[in-house]
């Protein structure tokens, strides 16, 4: 099975036999191919209850349930890893999400799509309009993404939180990217981050 770009990062950075919580996990592939291939016991809650079903049909363990308030449910420390994959930017509380996801794993995954690639600067610059892009492929009125997260931004929070940074991945497309100028020229990004 084919991961995406992003989710093929996390899957080689996950230790083997590690236990994983996916939030918003779509339809399982991380989880399964986490399972598969790396031994993981992997966990996963979704808001959509189509991907719930899908994800279950898989044979994985998927909760149908919302960052935003079921989080809160997890005991500390129950996983190595919590993954947060394109989805926070769609939480109403990032801030809020993301302590729970440190709370909740020794390790937490955050990947997001980059609303300063110059792309997106160019389409408000030139057009006016909010750009409607291959990772960002709806417009304004019908996305789910709520908060507009840039990598200084996210750089920013880390900071405030004072995280670490285990590591960071940028991808143009789907092609890696260097952290050089990242915040201008990465459409999407990856953090590794603990306490």
């Amino acid at each position: 099975m084919t991961l995406r770009p992003d989710l093929a990062i996390i899957a080689a950075n996950v230790a083997t036999g590690s236990r994983i919580l996916d939030v918003g996990c779509g339809d399982g592939a991380l989880m399964a191919a986490l399972r598969d291939e790396r031994g993981c016991d992997a966990r996963g809650l979704e808001i959509d209850p189509a991907n719930v079903a899908a994800a279950v049909a898989r044979g994985l363990s998927v909760i149908q349930g919302d960052a935003d308030t079921d989080l809160a449910d997890y005991p500390d420390g129950g996983f190595d890893y919590a993954i947060l994959s394109q989805t926070l930017q769609t939480t109403m509380r990032p801030d809020w999400v993301l302590d729970q996801l440190l709370r909740i794993g020794a390790r937490a995954f955050v990947s997001f799509p980059n609303f300063a690639h110059w792309r997106v600067r160019a389409s408000l610059l030139w057009g006016g309009r909010m750009p409607v892009t291959r990772l960002l492929p709806v417009a304004w009125y019908a996305t789910p993404n709520i908060h507009h997260v840039t990598i200084d931004d996210f750089r920013a929070l880390v900071a405030e939180r004072g995280l670490t940074v285990e590591g960071q991945w940028f991808l143009a497309g789907d092609k890696r990217r260097s952290a050089l100028a990242a915040n201008f020229a990465a459409e999407h990004a990856v953090f590794l981050l603990r306490k």
